[in-house]
């Protein structure tokens, strides 16, 4: 029997490359590109057109996979506009000895269909079949406002050098190798530099235990051109008492003019640091020392209440993103 043509699973083992530092898990910034690579195979088989990654939502990482399990990436379309599609992207590990799936992490993306030219396109519509269905639309139709907010809420943010907490700033070329049929830089690339750039930061603050468990608001305005000087900045806003929340900035441009790389990606993530008992430890405090340091912290504090607006996606509805397994 065919499958619907709005979904789709890819399934892959969990490589050695895609480790986190210390080799036992996988690190978060893979995890983001399988999620990436889905929901691309996704859009472009419903929309028979390229499409570009405009937005990631929540992505909590619930469970670590290890190195060497088996992973089933689901991916199905649950919203359409008149050219995007947002698509919920279900991450699955199993050891391959027992091939007993579970959970990961779950997230929807939006993604826009875009001409051989690079203009927007339409797509076509789709509509819900069943009961779960019509629940899935009604969770990514949920989160359109909130993801305005959200996207609003970072924006007017501004980063200087007025704000004093600890920053990590990446600097390299974008290589061909990172390249899209489109010959830009992958959406799944840019959000491993994040992770990477996030990670060195936590890890300077705390420890090299450091992992990733969160991270979203992820929101792409303009693609990364191969041969682009690419500059990732990452800067520690808020701690709590276990959690590091790190402000992640991507900006690139012509190399011939280092000073002047507009900003392609924004993106808040949140590590903690598991010690080596595995378990999440005390985080130092961040000191604010300047007026933009305490905006800072309270717009930290901001996206994590309107992170709770919308209702978590129910594990009913998830059954039919699992079932074509």
């Amino acid at each position: 029997m065919k499958p619907p043509a709005d979904r789709i699973t890819l399934q892959f083992f969990a490589e050695p490359m895609d480790s986190a530092v210390g080799g036992k898990t996988v690190a978060a910034g893979s995890v983001l590109e399988w999620i990436d690579k889905a929901g691309y195979a996704c859009a472009v088989g419903w929309s028979a057109s390229y499409c570009v990654t405009a937005y990631v939502g929540n992505v909590h990482f619930t469970r670590s996979i290890a190195p060497g399990d088996l992973v089933q990436a689901h991916a199905r379309i649950v919203h359409t506009g008149r050219t995007s599609m947002q698509v919920l992207v279900v991450i699955e590990s199993a050891s391959p000895r027992t091939r007993e799936f579970s959970i990961a992490t779950h997230c929807i993306l939006v993604f826009v269909a875009v001409d051989a030219n690079g203009s927007t396109t339409t797509v076509p519509e789709w509509r819900p079949r069943t009961d779960e269905d019509r629940e899935l639309r009604a969770s990514a139709e949920q989160r359109i406002l909130v993801r305005r907010e959200i996207r609003e809420a970072m924006l007017a943010q501004v980063y200087s050098d007025a704000g004093t907490a600890p920053r990590t700033v990446f600097r390299f070329l974008s290589a061909p190798s990172v390249a899209n049929w489109g010959g830009k830089a992958h959406g799944g690339t840019v959000m491993r530099w994040i992770d990477e750039a996030a990670f060195a930061c936590a890890a300077g603050w705390s420890s090299e235990h450091a992992v990733a468990v969160y991270s979203g608001g992820i929101q792409f305005a303009s693609p990364i051109g191969i041969g682009d000087l690419v500059e990732v900045e990452a800067r520690l806003i808020h701690t709590g008492r276990r959690s590091m929340h790190i402000a992640v900035h991507v900006r690139a441009g012509s190399p011939t003019r280092p000073h002047e790389l507009a900003l392609t990606t924004t993106c808040m993530t949140v590590f903690v640091d598991r010690g080596e008992s595995g378990r999440a430890v005390p985080i130092a405090s961040l000191a604010l020392e300047s007026e933009e340091d305490g905006r800072l912290d309270r717009h930290a504090l901001d996206l994590v209440e309107l992170r709770k607006k919308p209702a978590p996606i129910p594990p009913s509805a998830l059954a039919p993103v699992l079932a074509g397994r």
